[in-house]
């Protein structure tokens, strides 16, 4: 049996049905499979119109899917190498500080569950956190506020 040759655009909405792709992401992915005389920017574009390609519904699910586990720094970082930028970037920082402590928490409360019993286990928790691109006053908070969440 021959295998059938996708199109290009078969291959695009392939590839966006499975889940959402950064305009980057997905031109490099097409660029593979392009022939000569297939114009990738062209057809990014086309899906852009079309509504079947979108940033923001990209950076929306990259950060679902990020926030429970990772830091704002690491989101931020992630995005960025999608090829957010600008404006929306800066939209979307905002909406991940306001609740950054709070998932800081939760991670660390997954993650440890109880307060370091030295120095050297509250190191180790801060470097857990700090590694996960929360921010140094979030893993303070946090770690601060442990006690409470302790009990």
């Amino acid at each position: 049996m021959a295998t059938v040759e996708l199109s290009l655009k078969a291959r695009a909405l392939r590839l966006l049905s499975q889940r959402e792709h950064s305009r980057l992401e997905l031109g490099r992915k097409l660029a593979r499979y392009a022939q000569e005389g297939d114009d990738v920017e062209a057809l990014l574009d086309l899906l852009e119109q079309n509504r079947w390609l979108s940033q923001e519904r990209f950076s929306e699910a990259l950060i679902h899917r990020r926030s429970a586990r990772y830091g704002n720094g690491r989101i931020v970082a992630e995005l960025q190498s999608h090829g957010i930028r600008g404006e929306e970037l800066d939209r979307l920082k905002q909406g991940l500080a306001s609740d950054e402590t709070a998932r800081c928490v939760e991670v660390w409360q997954r993650k440890f569950g109880s307060v370091a019993e030295d120095a050297q286990q509250r190191n180790k928790q801060m470097r857990f956190l700090l590694q996960r691109g929360f921010s140094q006053r979030a893993v303070q908070t946090a770690l601060k506020g442990s006690e409470q969440f302790d009990e």
